[in-house]
Formats: C-alpha cells, sequence, structure tokens
C-alpha cells in the first residue's frame, strides 16, 4: 500500500530520528534488559541460597536434639563458609556457640560469637556480643569482656548490653561503676520487663538503690 505525504514525512522524521539516536537507545535497552535478568539472577540465587541454608539449618538443629556438639558446629561452619550471607548463619552460630558452651568446649563457643559478632546483623551482633562477654565474665578476661561490649546496638539491646556491663564492673569491685552501668540499664529496661527486678536487685548488691 502507497504511503500518503504524512505518513511519508513521519517515516522521514522517524528515520532521521533513529540515525542520531538509535544507537545509544538500543544500549540502553540492552542494560535495562541486563539489569532485569541479573535482578532475576540474583533474587533466585538468594532463594536457592536461603532454602539450602535452611536445609542446613534443620540438620544443625537435629544435632542440637542428639547434643551432637561436633556435628552442630560442622553445620555451623559450613553455612559460615558458604550461606554466610543468609540470615540462618548467625543464627546458626548463636546455636552452635550454644551447643558448644553446655559441652564445655569455650573456644569453639567464642569462635561461634565472634563469627556472629563479626558478620551479623546488628540484631544477631548484640545477641552474641553479650553472650561473648558473659563467657569472657566468666573466664574472668575483664577487660577483653568489656571491650566486646564497646560499639552501638539497637535500643532495645540496650538494657541487656548496660547490665551486662554492671556485672564485669561488679566483679572488678568497680562499685560505682557498676551501679552507674546498672541504672543505666533500668533506664533503658521496659518498666514491664520482668527482667527489672533482678537488675535491681544487682543495683542495691552495688551499694545502690533503684
Amino acid at each position: 500500500m502507497a504511503y500518503d505525504l504524512e505518513e511519508q514525512e513521519q517515516i522521514a522524521s522517524l528515520k532521521a530520528w533513529w540515525d542520531k539516536y538509535g544507537n545509544v537507545t538500543t544500549w540502553v535497552l540492552i542494560a535495562g534488559l541486563a539489569a532485569y535478568a541479573g535482578w532475576n539472577g540474583w533474587n533466585y540465587y538468594q532463594r536457592n541460597q536461603a532454602g539450602q541454608a535452611s536445609a542446613l539449618y534443620d540438620e544443625l538443629q537435629n544435632a542440637v536434639q542428639a547434643k551432637d556438639n561436633a556435628k552442630v558446629l560442622r553445620a555451623a561452619g559450613d553455612m559460615e563458609s558458604k550461606f554466610a550471607s543468609t540470615a540462618y548463619a548467625p543464627m546458626g552460630a548463636l546455636v552452635a556457640a550454644k551447643s558448644a558452651f553446655e559441652a564445655n568446649d569455650l573456644k569453639s563457643a567464642k569462635a561461634q560469637l565472634q563469627w556472629a559478632v563479626d558478620h551479623g546483623a546488628d540484631e544477631f551482633k548484640a545477641v552474641a556480643k553479650i553472650r561473648l562477654a558473659g563467657v569472657l565474665l566468666d573466664e574472668k578476661a575483664y577487660d577483653e569482656a568489656l571491650k566486646v561490649l564497646n560499639g552501638d546496638v539497637p535500643a532495645s539491646f540496650a538494657g541487656a548490653v548496660a547490665d551486662r556491663k554492671g556485672d564485669i564492673l561488679f566483679a572488678q569491685n568497680k562499685l560505682t561503676e557498676a551501679r552507674t552501668a546498672y541504672k543505666a540499664a533500668l533506664d533503658a529496661t521496659d518498666k514491664n520487663n520482668p527482667g527489672r527486678k533482678l537488675i535491681e536487685l544487682k543495683l542495691e548488691a552495688a551499694g545502690g538503690t533503684a
């Protein structure tokens, strides 16, 4: 079918535009398609990683139930080396630390907690810090324990961190500093939290009043 004059002018304008911008447009389109494909590929990779990590976490939990600490540590190590980007890895590290602690394997417990401190998201990091400081407190490594608790933590963990600092300072017989820490713990702990009573008792034992 013959084109009328108006259609011919439109085609001519389109050809001129394409000659000027067509190459750039093609590359933008290709880049967009590549980004979309990459995004879908990344999502698939993440889902696949999470699925495999979940299965390994189940194995770890089964090993915990069987009180097989060696198997627990192997499963945790596999998650940390293969699936560190998933939430299962720091969760596994915390579970493995508890298993090792109960098996009196303090070296492994500390290593797992340190991994969670170094690689976990804020919440996991905070829990790991508090627990690691507790292990170090038991070992009378007071300065190291206080050092572990340095740095920011989510507001919901501020009370627990201050409480642990109070325990360490009290063990060092630094009662003035311990009272300050326990008071900070009370200030950061919700009034309906049943743990407040224990903090109050510690504060009183350090010579303070709630």
